[in-house]
């Protein structure tokens, strides 16, 4: 195999392919209904959610889908806005105030179909009463920077919503409402994807607290008020108001290794599927799958080279510096420095949404020669891990992995591939 990034590269693009809505979501549509459709949703794949309903649904429809700035896709009949991620801004207040507006008036004739991916809860930004976009902001930030994984994350902003936590569903009532899910979560927790809308939440007020308190987050007064309020408590499961609403999963990260998969059987090369919901730190994550990767070149276990190790989820970053740079970065410096020039093992991360935090690539790229290279340049890979700034880092090698907005999101990918055991 002559060219290693080209193949790794091939492995994300066909991980992002068989994600795409345009292949996964017509065959879960519903029937008609005998009233009105009304389209609305939030999330990344929001637009190609949208425009995938249209070139399906050829019966009259109408609705309203938000999804983040440059992730825009042409459609019809569904109106797509851009807004903020993953800070909210004025233009997803407005667009969330907006979805809630649509579905006021709905007759149980109705269907409400709700198009939800990742990205979501940033986007739909209606701030519970007594609080203000500002706030939510301030507590989305914090909590961006805390290191908390998304389940801890999406609990407190369920909790100081108007919108999430399954009350979009409630406030459909009494139309049909079917969501059409994209994972981009750990698990598939249709209660955790975009904080679950239109889905009833298992966690509680004194959850979200506790979040808080554990990361140090200093919660304005009337936030904390809130969530010792009762009014702040989410509908939970069981709640007999969710018998007309139903949720589907249409894309997830497990099928989209698995199409990785299969792209790298095809070129001769073993997959081997670690899993599709890792988390933890990224740059531990890192240290623990070079480790893994240095098992299978010098031993072959957990798999005999060539073999490519595949696995997705969504890791974490507790910020302490002042660099550049997301989770995907940050797991693979610290996979660079642990595997410290090892041959034969090339590696390569990404967000399928095509956005590492908040920068402008997916994700990068490593070969036994980065740290190599890097010392050529006067890069001191320690140095910029411990500023979190590996999107420098990895700028200065040419090594960024860029592909636009991808109008999807199936949560992080990787890829280590490794082209021969050690001694062989």
């Amino acid at each position: 195999m002559d060219d290693k990034r080209a193949f790794l590269v091939g492995l994300f693009r066909a991980a992002i392919d068989a994600a795409s809505p345009a292949k996964t979501l017509a065959r879960f549509l519903p029937p008609p209904p005998k009233g009105r459709t009304i389209v609305i949703g939030a999330g990344k794949a929001a637009s190609s959610m949208a425009a995938a309903v249209e070139a399906a649904w050829p019966w009259p429809l109408e609705g309203l889908v938000v999804t983040r700035y440059g992730h825009g896709a042409p459609t019809r009949r569904i109106e797509v806005v851009e807004a903020a991620h993953p800070v909210p801004d004025a233009a997803g207040e407005k667009a969330a105030l907006r979805i809630l507006e649509r579905v006021k008036g709905v007759s149980p004739d109705d269907l409400v179909l709700c198009l939800i991916s990742g990205g979501g809860s940033a986007l739909l930004a209606a701030p519970a009463p007594g609080l203000t976009l500002g706030d939510k902001r301030a507590i989305n930030r914090a909590l961006l920077m805390s290191g908390a994984d998304i389940a801890e994350v999406n609990c407190v902003r369920k909790h100081l919503s108007a919108i999430k936590g399954g009350r979009l569903a409630l406030a459909a009532a009494p139309a049909r409402v079917v969501s059409l899910i994209v994972s981009d979560v750990p698990g598939d927790d249709l209660a955790t994807i975009a904080s679950g809308p239109t889905v009833p939440d298992p966690t509680t007020s004194a959850e979200a607290l506790a979040v808080l308190r554990r990361y140090r987050i200093d919660a304005p007064a009337r936030v904390v008020a809130r969530l010792e309020s009762a009014a702040s408590e989410t509908p939970k499961p069981g709640d007999p108001r969710f018998a007309r609403v139903s949720n589907a999963l249409i894309a997830a990260p497990l099928a989209s290794l698995r199409a990785a998969a299969e792209a790298a059987r095809a070129a001769g090369v073993a997959p081997f599927i670690l899993g599709d919901a890792i988390e933890g730190e990224a740059r531990e994550v890192g240290k623990a799958l070079a480790g893994i990767a240095l098992s299978a070149a010098r031993h072959g276990e957990p798999a005999r080279a060539p073999c490519a190790l595949l696995s997705g989820g969504e890791t974490t970053v507790t910020v302490s510096g002042k660099g550049r740079g997301g989770r995907n970065g940050e797991f693979l410096l610290g996979l660079t420095i642990a595997l410290n020039g090892a041959p034969g093992i090339f590696a390569l991360a990404g967000d399928t949404d095509g956005i590492d935090g908040g920068e402008d690539n997916a994700g990068a790229y490593v070969a036994p020669d980065t740290l190599k290279r890097a010392a050529a340049l006067g890069l001191k890979p320690r140095e910029r891990l411990a500023d979190n700034d590996s999107y420098a880092f990895f700028q200065a090698l040419g090594d960024l992995v860029v592909t636009g907005p991808t109008r999807t999101n199936v949560n992080d990918f990787r890829a280590i591939l490794i082209e021969r055991t050690e001694g062989t």
